[in-house]
């Protein structure tokens, strides 16, 4: 009777021994599961569930720590456990870890490589569900003046207008420009809409005395410069090797 009392209403020595909390004094976080440690942030579980339960569940919803962290406020709600207040708390817990991830371009910094603008927007742009346009105003020396998110599109395409491109370019006074965009598929492959896109840019930019330096493209991991790919007909028309990871074949901009 005392054994099955202690089964069905209270926590085994083992079994409190092995609870997220315990094992992350125990063996410290890194030792942790990715439910585990959700567990921890969620604090208690709901429904009848521990937050173990939930925690799993949510990650099983959202496919894992990479679509957690891009998840909508609405897609969080739907997960049975989690309410407003919660889903407030992940989708912070989220862009706390993209922000942490990512290295902000800073005004006056010199932008010198694709490596650069990867590591500054890489981050950030992998979780994007939609294509994310932004462009980064240069000065004369390659210095930062700043950035400008240009249009949002969807899962496979966005629309931009050299014009709107260019307008806040030339208010920024800018001498030069790099723009950068994401593929939500992960693979930073340029389409041939990102090849006749970056040649009409790079054109108008000719006509109003702004040089398009490069067009970065970021996947999951990964990204393509279409100058090294020889997207803008210079450079010899150089591929990139599309395995390379986040790496770049040239050296950097003249």
């Amino acid at each position: 009777m005392a054994r099955a009392m202690l089964g069905a209403g209270r926590m085994t020595p083992d079994a409190k021994h092995d609870r997220p909390r315990e094992r992350l004094r125990r063996l410290g976080a890194a030792a942790l599961s990715d439910a585990e440690l959700l567990a921890l942030v969620l604090g208690t579980g709901a429904g009848g569930d521990d937050a173990l339960t939930v925690a799993r569940r949510l990650l099983a919803r959202t496919g894992g720590l990479v679509g957690f962290t891009a998840a909508g406020m609405a897609e969080l709600e739907a997960v049975p456990g989690i309410g407003g207040a919660r889903a407030a708390q992940l989708r912070a817990l989220g862009e706390l870890g993209i922000r942490v991830a990512t290295r902000p371009l800073r005004a006056g910094e010199r932008l010198l490589t694709g490596d650069q603008v990867y590591r500054a927007y890489g981050p950030r742009l992998r979780h994007e569900r939609r294509e994310v346009f932004l462009c980064i105003a240069l000065d004369a020396k390659r210095r930062v003046i700043a950035e400008h998110c240009v249009a949002q599109g969807h899962l496979t395409g966005v629309e931009v207008h050299p014009r709107e491109l260019y307008r806040g370019l030339v208010r920024e006074s800018a001498s030069a420009a790099v723009v950068v965009h994401n593929h939500p598929s992960g693979d930073p492959t340029p389409s041939p809409d990102d090849v006749i896109l970056t040649r009409r840019l790079w054109q108008a930019g000719l006509v109003v005395g702004i040089e398009l330096l490069d067009h970065i493209v970021v996947g999951d991991g990964r990204f393509v410069s279409m100058r090294a790919d020889g997207a803008l007909g210079l450079d010899g028309g150089a591929r990139l090797p599309q395995d390379r990871g986040s790496g770049s074949v040239h050296e950097g901009w003249p």
